[in-house]
């Protein structure tokens, strides 16, 4: 276990340094409440308190009443030296010290362990953007996982529009099913960062979050298939307001501009929702128009309310959190490719055809995987200025990585003679989203860890030949996944020997 802030009493005047005011006989310094308040207001989520036990009982006394919840013996190799006491959200001992509900008294004179605060309820206070080891959890993971089932209901709607031959419809309403996916999970993603307190209220607040996108999942295909949004707006519904009641809750523990940028993203919560109801009446020929409207409008929401006062997003975490989502919509399209040529293999025996399809696609994703992760992308994010735009970008990396895997699927269904369109139609499903997808990449981060026109032509060069490889016929997608491979040894070269060596690959 680590901590953000210890308070440690000075050597020359004691333990009563640091104890409750009702305890303590005299002394200038501040008492364990005032510093655990000033800690706190400061951000830090586990302080250490490190003290001796002058008599038995008392000081374990005293820290339960400021909020202590369990106290254990100390381990052996801590015997004789200050008792470290943790507080804040942490429901864990330190390693190899057993938990305890309630005071309990360690020997005089010997340290020991009192947990403060707990899981039921703590404050929800801002946490601070210099948190030393921030990562996600594993409540922030399984809320990702779950996204995947909408994911997965989008990329089938899309494969079915371009083996039938309508990109155009099929196109769109993808882009407006994954906007409504990519923003549920942006908006949570952002405020975890900024006010993940983990007790009980959040947990299940984020529970009822994740149960509104699998009721928006369930709503995909109609909204997709008939413009019909009433069970997509229903899951969103859901999902906004569990998200506003943390943002009031957020609100309720802060004050001044953070108080103020609080409740202006739970304003912007409650019209913008009252927006995609209001567009469930709307005539049937407006809805897409206004759709784009509604857009616009949430994505001003952060925008206006970080204006005044920028939430304390931890760089490192949001890095780490938009990472985490990058491989699943990569491990959706590898997931989504092996059933389409599972599928075809037990239908047609076809190997000829699907071999090149199925290591080409592989050889993309491979190669997709590498060039994202290739630079430290968390340490441009210093401000909204470079977030803001960073973040947003992200809709077209996720949503093309995603759409990787829907091409593979309709260029196994050509193949297999299943998909009513054009080898050069069949192709483009693959290598228009692949080529997207690089230039996305490039663009949000890779060009700013690059040093010379060779490193920072690769990956728009790279793009191009993509699209290129749209009019090299059936075996376009083996050709694009030696394009990309070639992408990444290239890249790999040049930083390894170019200018700025070692910097990034791709």
């Amino acid at each position: 276990m680590t901590c953000s802030a210890v308070i440690s009493p000075p050597a020359t005047r004691g333990t009563t340094e640091w104890l409750p005011s009702f305890w303590r006989s005299a002394s200038a310094g501040p008492t364990v409440p005032e510093g655990l308040a000033a800690l706190r207001e400061a951000g830090h989520r586990r302080i250490a308190v490190a003290a001796h036990l002058p008599a038995p009982g008392r000081f374990t006394r005293a820290l339960a009443g400021v909020g202590a919840r369990a106290v254990t013996e100390p381990p052996a190799d801590h015997r004789g030296s200050p008792g470290w006491y943790w507080t804040g959200t942490s429901r864990r001992s330190p390693p190899g010290v057993p938990a305890h509900r309630g005071p309990r008294a360690s020997p005089a004179g010997k340290p020991g362990f009192a947990v403060l605060g707990g899981m039921t309820y703590v404050p929800m206070t801002a946490r601070s953007r210099h948190e030393d080891h921030r990562a996600a959890t594993p409540l922030e993971l399984f809320f990702d996982l779950c996204f995947v089932v909408a994911i997965a209901q989008a990329g089938a709607r899309l494969v079915h529009s371009l083996a039938e031959g309508h990109p155009g419809a099929g196109v769109i309403g993808y882009f407006f099913v994954f906007f409504g996916v990519w923003w549920a999970w942006m908006n949570f993603t952002w405020f975890a960062s900024a006010y993940d307190c983990d007790d009980v209220p959040y947990r299940v607040a984020t529970l009822v979050q994740i149960a509104g996108v699998l009721v928006y999942a369930a709503g995909v295909s109609r909204a997709f298939d008939d413009n019909d949004w009433v069970v997509a707006v229903i899951g969103y519904l859901i999902m906004r307001v569990a998200l506003t009641a943390q943002w009031l809750r957020a609100a309720a523990g802060e004050s001044g501009p953070a108080r103020k940028a609080a409740l202006t993203y739970a304003a912007g919560l409650v019209v913008c929702q009252a927006g995609w109801v209001a567009l469930l009446f709307a005539p049937e020929d407006s809805k897409r128009w206004l759709f784009l409207v509604l857009v616009v409008a949430e994505l001003f929401v952060p925008v206006v309310a970080e204006r005044g006062h920028q939430t304390p997003w931890h760089a490192h975490h949001i890095a780490e959190r938009y990472g985490l989502f990058t491989i699943i919509v990569l491990g959706e399209t590898i997931a989504a490719s092996t059933v389409a040529v599972k599928s075809a293999l037990d239908e047609h025996e076809a190997l000829g055809e699907l071999l090149p399809i199925a290591a080409g696609g592989l050889l993309i994703v491979f190669a997709a995987w590498w060039i994202y992760f290739a630079v430290p992308v968390h340490t441009r994010l210093n401000s909204n200025r470079d977030a803001i735009p960073w973040g947003y970008g992200h809709l077209l990396v996720f949503l093309s990585g995603a759409a990787i895997g829907a091409g593979i699927e309709v260029a196994v269904e050509h193949a297999v003679g299943k998909a009513h369109i054009s080898q050069v139609a069949a192709n483009a499903a693959v290598t228009v989203p692949s080529a997207l997808f690089l230039l996305m990449v490039w663009l949000l981060h890779s060009r700013y860890f690059k040093r010379g026109a060779a490193q920072q032509s690769v990956l728009p060069l790279s793009a191009a030949a993509l699209l290129a490889c749209t009019w090299s016929g059936p075996y376009a997608v083996l050709w694009a996944g030696l394009v990309a491979t070639l992408t990444v040894v290239v890249g790999q070269t040049l930083a390894d020997h170019g200018p700025g060596a070692r910097t990034a690959a791709g």
